[in-house]
């Protein structure tokens, strides 16, 4: 020991002590076995699918904002899914009603999905979205009735308009005034 300087024990324990005591504690009961059994998949009697599991995917990103990827699964169900980043400009409209034109950056995303439905059903649905919006394309959707009827004509009538009157006459003329320097001569 040194002149001067005296330790004092204690045998309190400090916060530091208790707060390793208290978090050893926890980490004891966290890592305890349960007593809850784990859950176990069961199917009914009439269950026909076998369970569905992915079989293969990729997903790329890239420093410029675009994306790429896609999945398989067991069920021959796929998706795929590119995404691009586009300057787009757009219209922006003020408080006053002022309308101002803004390039922004925005994505445009391309994709497909293909599944099978459970009666066997094949379905491949494609889609772009992007500045005209999404746009689905499937041949299961459903597509607007095209209807094929002429448009009604306005009639035409004959007739001559009518012509505003000419009326000729002569314009009055003004007097010229000739200045005079104020001893009677005139100035030219």
């Amino acid at each position: 020991m040194q002149k001067g300087i005296s330790y004092i024990q204690t045998n309190r324990p400090t916060t530091t002590m208790k707060l390793f005591i208290i978090a050893a504690v926890l980490a004891v009961a966290a890592a305890a076995p349960s007593s809850y059994k784990p859950y176990e998949k069961t199917y009914e009697k009439d269950y026909k699918y076998p369970e569905i599991v992915v079989t293969g995917q990729s997903d790329e990103r890239n420093l410029d904002g675009s994306s790429r990827w896609n999945y398989a699964q067991s069920d021959y169900a796929t998706r795929e899914e590119t995404q691009e980043q586009k300057k787009f400009v757009v219209t922006k409209v003020d408080d006053y009603g002022k309308e101002t034109k803004e390039e922004v950056y925005g994505n445009t995303n391309k994709g497909s999905s293909y599944w099978v439905s459970p009666e066997g059903e094949k379905f491949t649905l494609t889609w772009a979205a992007d500045d005209a919006g999404f746009q689905p394309a499937g041949a299961h959707l459903p597509v607007a009735p095209v209807h094929v009827y002429e448009l009604p004509v306005a009639p035409v009538h004959e007739y001559e308009l009518p012509v505003a009157p000419v009326h000729e006459y002569e314009l009055p003329v003004a007097p010229v005034h000739i200045p005079f320097n104020g001893k009677g001569y005139k100035i030219y």
